[in-house]
């Protein structure tokens, strides 16, 4: 490689997109987070979509492995897919115990159905993630584990099997927890946790944001963007 074909850390994140997973409990707003972000299109096995009616969002619906290969397929060869901005997976908890079903359907030996699934959807996450000139929000559940080491009880995305659900944080720069809290007058209101603490896995590898942001996904495109450009 000639100097002349070097490129700027700078342009290839510009470029690249932002690549977020956000998880969090039942009913925190993860789908509805959807509607935030630039210009998105839905790879969704989630059957309630009903946070999203007021919103005109074109859907993949995922019922099999096939169907997310098709939605793969269709969002990097497809001259339809280059006029969304972001695509989302929602949620990928989901979308893997579906395809886990299907592997189970064909697989006597459950060893062999998990077996297939983590090879399936770290493949298949990984393309997501590396999509060139595209954001990406991913969905998950939440799910609680008990350190072996401190004791304390921990929380991390949620993905069928023991293995995806600890992989899932670190394939993506940006993880964020979200949830609900309260204000000063006692109403509730959603955050995006950007940094880790001793409950809850999260990190922002741009270093733009501050430890709590509103979940606006636009806004936190924007943030980002704006912090390396």
């Amino acid at each position: 490689m000639s100097a002349s074909q070097l490129q700027s850390s700078r342009e290839l994140a510009t470029l690249h997109g932002i690549k977020v997973l956000v998880y969090g409990g039942a009913g925190v707003g993860k789908t509805k987070l959807v509607a935030t972000a630039p210009s998105p299109v839905l790879i969704s096995a989630e059957s309630g979509l009903l946070s999203l009616r007021e919103f005109d969002i074109p859907v993949w619906p995922v019922q099999s492995f096939s169907d997310l290969y098709a939605a793969y397929n269709w969002v990097t060869q497809s001259a339809d897919a280059k006029q969304f901005q972001t695509i989302c997976l929602d949620s990928i908890s989901e979308i893997g115990e579906v395809c886990l079903s299907e592997a189970k359907k064909r697989n006597k030996d459950p060893r062999q159905a998990y077996g297939e699934l983590i090879d399936s959807m770290l493949l298949l996450i990984k393309g997501f993630r590396d999509l060139p000139n595209k954001h990406v929000y991913v969905s998950a559940k939440m799910e609680h584990y008990k350190d072996e080491v401190t004791g304390v009880v921990k929380n991390q995305p949620s993905m069928p099997g023991q293995q995806l659900g600890p992989a899932l944080p670190y394939i993506f720069d940006e993880v964020f927890h979200m949830g609900i809290a309260k204000d000063d007058k006692g109403a509730d209101y959603r955050y995006l946790r950007t940094q880790p603490d001793f409950q809850y896995e999260a990190k922002d590898r741009s270093g733009s944001l501050a430890a709590f942001e509103q979940p606006d996904l636009n806004y936190i495109f924007s943030k980002i963007i704006g912090a390396v450009t």
